[in-house]
């Protein structure tokens, strides 16, 4: 009798413990609507937000987009840790030194998205949730491709800046340095050229290429004329370290496949834009989005997905922080 007393209680607490990992499992899950009980104007008031500080300050897409690559890019995952401040005993993500130039209108629109959502639904989302769907929204805003967003996320609870190194690319790296950054999380080398393909759209500071412009060897990727341009736009970027070019030329303001079409003729910003087009790995796939647009609004759908989801937290594994930029 007691062997069968205690099989019939192993067998009920195995039963138990499988409906909790499945009740958990089930909470886990990111879905489209995951708000729709909890915070039914969630969609709405990101949609309204996102138009009201884009139509204000034109820079917000760009600088929206860059903030979430950095983010998710990092190994914590999609998990609002960028946007973390630093205190006393702790130097964050965003004071790391690749992300110093992140620009404010980024951070301002999530606070702002942040504080109408806290009005209308307190502590029920997530500052992860609020940058990927505003993301999303401005992507769409700027003529460029929807990816599906899944929501269900939680923010991190630690940001450390001495973890963001060589986690991130940067303009000077070679080619392969910044294939392999992307393709260890995950991604083809087609996915990182589609991403790649956000610089359609903002801009960069002049002291990110100056090194390249003035140095005759180094510009030998440009268009003659193109160099002349920026040195002329550039001629006082140590007194005024604000100055900026557009990444696109041609199209600046638009979502769309012009930046890979500039790459051929020397009109790459970047070292690293220009070797995309010089790097055999890359360069197949430059042509391919240059032919054709909705090929590479294709391809950039599926990867921005894909970074969406990138160490999400779920469940017991982060909070919903009342701010952006502290920890509960």
């Amino acid at each position: 009798m007691a062997s069968s007393s205690s099989s019939s209680s192993s067998s009920l607490f195995l039963l138990l413990s499988t409906l909790s990992f499945f009740t958990t499992l089930s909470h886990a899950r990111l879905t489209l609507d995951f708000y729709k009980h909890t915070c039914p104007q969630f969609s709405q008031i990101i949609r309204d937000t996102v138009t009201n500080k884009q139509i204000t300050t034109p820079t917000t897409g760009p600088a929206t987009l860059r903030l979430f690559l950095h983010d998710c890019l990092h190994p914590n995952g999609c998990d609002a840790s960028i946007l973390l401040s630093s205190t006393s005993f702790n130097k964050a993500e965003r004071d790391a030194d690749i992300n110093l130039s992140l620009p404010g209108d980024a951070f301002d629109l999530v606070v702002r998205a942040k504080t109408a959502l806290e009005l209308a639904c307190p502590n029920t989302v997530s500052c992860a949730d609020i940058l990927t769907a505003a993301t999303s929204d401005l992507l769409t805003m700027l003529g460029g491709p929807h990816f599906p967003v899944f929501l269900g996320r939680r923010d991190g609870q630690s940001s450390l800046a001495s973890s963001v190194d060589g986690h991130l690319p940067k303009p000077t790296m070679p080619m392969s340095q910044i294939v392999q950054i992307f393709t260890q999380r995950g991604f083809t080398v087609e996915e990182m050229v589609a991403l790649s393909g956000a610089h359609t759209i903002g801009f960069s500071h002049c002291k990110e290429f100056t090194a390249d412009i003035y140095n005759s060897s180094s510009a030998a990727g440009y268009n003659p004329r193109f160099a002349q341009g920026l040195q002329k736009a550039c001629a006082n970027y140590q007194t005024n370290p604000t100055l900026s070019v557009f990444n696109d030329i041609m199209t600046p303001n638009k979502f769309d496949n012009v930046y890979f079409q500039n790459l051929p003729k020397g009109l790459g910003l970047l070292k690293s834009d220009q070797g995309l087009f010089s790097d055999a790995a890359t360069k197949p796939f430059v042509a391919k989005f240059a032919a054709d647009q909705n090929e590479f609004f294709r391809v950039f759908t599926r990867a921005m997905q894909k970074l969406s989801l990138l160490g999400v937290k779920t469940g017991r594994r982060g909070e919903i922080r009342r701010r952006c930029d502290q920890v509960n």
